[in-house]
């Protein structure tokens, strides 16, 4: 089967998926639930891009222990057909994410997981351009026929009650304006726990990154579990 109409089915199992992290105001679709042809099962691996930065990359660890590698564990335990790439970059704003995307991409993708914002964040940078260079990204990978998973962020209290909480909007926002599936919080549990953090207090370290996986795990594997009985089914 093309690529093309491979994106189209894990379009349409994103949008079936249940997620109680997009929030009520989330657009959802349905459609019948329709078996995929049995020429299916003989396409190869989807491709599940992970595109972000340090977080993504795993900062000051090797690649193995970063989440999108723990991700591709789980999905191996399962018996899932799915290739987890990891595209993180270490520093990556919304703006270098935006621009390296087409090079992201370029050896296709099948659903892409976006984790960027930190960096624009944490310096106090426009969030104005930051949603916008994250919305044309979505915008991209979606007129691809590419469905997006949004990991979200959160800045602690010391940036000031205005800018966090105009931060922490971005995100659901983005999710709601495009359809999305939303992980509210990658670091849920991590961020302010010295335990799983490296001693710069703001990359996660081993234990830190597992504990990611399974943030992004449990909204991620519904969706790859429908895609994968889809294949499977007569």
């Amino acid at each position: 089967m093309p690529r093309e109409s491979l994106r189209s089915l894990l379009l349409l199992a994103l949008s079936l998926s249940v997620s109680s992290c997009a929030g009520p105001e989330t657009p959802r679709v349905t459609a019948p639930d329709r078996p995929l042809p049995p020429s299916v099962a003989a396409a190869g691996r989807l491709r599940v891009v992970f595109l972000g930065d340090s977080l993504t990359a795993g900062h000051a660890l090797d690649r193995s222990q970063a989440f999108p590698a723990l991700v591709q564990q789980r999905i191996d335990a399962a018996s899932l057909p799915f290739e987890a790439v990891n595209a993180g970059v270490s520093g990556d704003t919304t703006a270098d994410g935006l621009r390296r995307l087409e090079w992201a991409l370029a050896k296709g993708a099948d659903l892409v997981v976006l984790e960027l914002g930190a960096n624009d964040g944490i310096p106090g940078l426009d969030l104005i351009a930051a949603r916008k260079n994250m919305a044309e990204i979505i915008h991209r990978v979606q007129s691809r026929g590419t469905p997006v998973l949004l990991l979200g962020m959160k800045l602690p209290p010391n940036y000031g009650p205005d800018y966090t909480e105009r931060f922490g909007r971005v995100f659901p926002s983005l999710a709601a304006e495009f359809g999305l599936q939303l992980v509210p919080f990658l670091m849920e549990g991590v961020g302010g726990h010295p335990d799983l953090l490296l001693p710069d207090g703001i990359h996660p370290n081993a234990n830190g990154q597992q504990r990611m996986a399974e943030t992004v795990w449990k909204t991620l594997e519904p969706v790859l579990r429908r895609m994968a009985a889809r294949i499977a089914a007569p």
